[in-house]
């Protein structure tokens, strides 16, 4: 097998007159909120691509990032069939757990986005950096409640929390969060703990869907003040993590990133390959190339380390290709693609 590169001023246009272009890559806040539990509930980062059922085949969804290409990334199972006359997913089980309508109780697996519920189908929500997703197990008009509160608090002491509707910011009464229930300004007393230790809470009503989770920590009463690296770099630091190196093999791809303020959070690749007017782009959760329509391709997560490498199944067969790595930092900066970088462009001949 042969590899190269394209070299020369003419050639280097024409690789990139021809090279797809691609969306950046958006993280948003993701909850799925099942029956009785929390399916899911943590960031999710993806860029525009395919939707596929978990081992399903891929199918379009949307010109920009949509909320069924952020379901689609996480990392959990989910089933379904797919519509073509809406060009839209329908989820039978979401985790293992059945989100199909319900004639019973009226619920069925409802969107929402920064609080507000949606009527389009989940290829239709488009979505960007900071917006919060659910995807809830609920009846039609259902609010969403939203519960913030401290992060630390010491042992002995109280923490107070409020509930609010989530997508106009008025403070819900009666919400139970645990064994106490919101008064009329939306505020909770939780405590005091004797222990150190993690508290979660989460606010629930009829009539709404659960909140978010609050996790509150508590710390020995003589224990210095905690610290939270997120909340504090990320108000300094704006800065992306930089590419020094990358390169590749017919099989083996490697490259690196400099120190960061924040810490490598994840590293994510992508690679594409076309030939002909045919395109794949490589699954990292299949471990295998997956046709696609020219043009897109996604993102999987290889770890954390700045020196990465990622080892293919096989050798790359014949082809054209593109091979993005980007790294995300502990205050969600990513590093923008540059040719030679972030970017390269081969042949497999």
């Amino acid at each position: 097998m042969k590899l190269s590169l394209s070299t020369g001023l003419a050639a280097g246009l024409l690789a990139v007159a021809a090279a797809p272009a691609y969306a950046a890559p958006v993280t948003v806040d993701l909850r799925i909120e099942g029956a009785t539990q929390t399916l899911f509930e943590g960031p999710v980062t993806t860029d525009v691509r395919p939707f596929n059922f978990t081992g399903g085949a891929p199918h379009e969804c949307g010109t920009e990032v949509t909320s069924g290409q952020v379901i689609a990334a996480a990392p959990i199972t989910i089933a379904g069939t797919w519509n073509d006359g809406f060009g839209n997913p329908m989820f039978d089980t979401v985790a293992g757990e059945d989100v199909r309508y319900d004639a019973a109780t009226e619920r069925y697996l409802a969107e929402y986005k920064n609080g507000a519920t949606t009527d389009s189908g989940s290829c239709d929500i488009a979505v960007t950096n900071g917006d919060r997703v659910l995807f809830a197990y609920s009846r039609f008009g259902d609010k969403v409640l939203a519960l913030s509160g401290p992060a630390s608090v010491k042992t002995g002491e109280t923490a107070t929390l409020k509930v609010t509707d989530a997508a106009s910011g008025a403070a819900v009464a009666g919400a139970k969060v645990g064994s106490a229930t919101s008064g009329a300004d939306g505020t909770v007393t939780v405590g005091p703990y004797n222990d150190a230790g993690v508290q979660d809470f989460k606010a629930e009503q009829a009539g709404f869907v659960r909140s978010n989770r609050v996790r509150v920590t508590v710390a020995a009463a003589d224990a210095p003040p905690t610290v939270i690296p997120f909340s504090v770099t990320a108000e300094r630091d704006r800065t992306p993590p930089t590419a020094t190196l990358l390169r590749h093999s017919s099989r083996q791809l490697s490259g690196s990133f400099a120190a960061d303020p924040s810490g490598i959070k994840t590293v994510k690749l992508r690679l594409t390959k076309r030939l002909g007017k045919r395109c794949w782009y490589f699954s990292g959760r299949m471990e295998r190339f997956r046709r696609t329509k020219c043009g897109n391709g996604a993102y999987f997560a290889i770890g954390d380390r700045a020196d990465w490498s990622y080892l293919l199944p096989e050798r790359l067969t014949r082809g054209r290709y593109v091979l993005d790595a980007i790294a995300i930092d502990g205050a969600f900066n990513r590093t923008p693609l540059a040719r030679g970088t972030t970017r390269v462009v081969f042949t497999v001949r």
